[in-house]
């Protein structure tokens, strides 16, 4: 044999229009379409195939555990960038909640998600990502440091904002009052950041005046900062 084989995910659907809808939306070029006698969808991007059947029944696309796929890439920034400006382009916004959607990208993650009308996910990967990733954070580190570490873990590789934001208001009440103000801050700028895709922004107003209340050298402060410009720049970008 010859180490020439090619894997393309079969992955179940709700809906053949709305799927049709979402992956042209994209970018995606559909490359085979039949509806009788049973359903086979087949769309290409770049090197991207993803082929769609009918969904067993029952499914229901709101628990988003229908099935999914990886998606390998050298640089999972340009291809964010492609399919939200192909996306935004297409239909005027950039669906980031409910189904379909796609996650978030903040500067140096690597990963993020499509999610698509039949509660599949597409994840796609940079290729040079840690491959051991400790979810309750490094047990090399102690108290909110731990903390900080768990919660983004969760929020960049899990993809779960509202796990990541439980967490974080977990680990604050126990380990803020004895922890270095950079870890105080930092964990507040973190919540900031987390509360705008979650719509938590009464809140937010309280932890920004916390924030301003704890004093950091230089460094610190440009650490906090960039967090929080990761918060501007989402809350633009879910506005558009």
């Amino acid at each position: 044999m010859r180490p020439n084989e090619t894997t393309i995910p079969l992955l179940p659907c709700v809906s053949a229009e709305e799927t049709l809808d979402f992956f042209q939306s994209l970018g995606f070029e559909v490359t085979y379409r039949q509806h009788r006698p049973y359903l086979y969808l087949a769309f290409q991007w770049s090197g991207i195939h993803l082929h769609y059947g009918r969904a067993p029944k029952g499914l229901d696309p709101a628990l988003e555990e229908s099935g999914g796929c990886l998606v390998l890439v050298d640089d999972v920034a340009a291809y964010h960038a492609a399919l939200v400006a192909s996306v935004r382009a297409a239909k005027g916004r950039v669906p980031t909640r409910g189904l379909p959607r796609i996650t978030r990208y903040r500067p140096g993650a690597s990963r993020f998600t499509v999610m698509d009308p039949s509660g599949n996910s597409i994840m796609v990967i940079q290729r040079d990502e840690p491959e051991d990733l400790e979810y309750g954070g490094s047990p090399d580190l102690e108290g909110l440091a731990r903390v900080l570490d768990g919660a983004r873990i969760i929020r960049d590789f899990k993809l779960d904002d509202r796990m990541a934001w439980r967490f974080l208001k977990s680990g604050l009440r126990r380990h803020g009052d004895g922890a270095p103000p950079v870890e105080r801050a930092m964990a507040l700028a973190m919540l900031i950041e987390l509360s705008v895709p979650l719509g938590e922004k009464e809140r937010s107003a309280e932890w920004i005046g916390q924030l301003r209340g704890i004093g950091l050298t230089e460094a610190e402060r440009a650490r906090v900062e960039a967090e929080l410009r990761n918060a501007g720049e989402l809350r633009r970008w879910l506005s558009d």
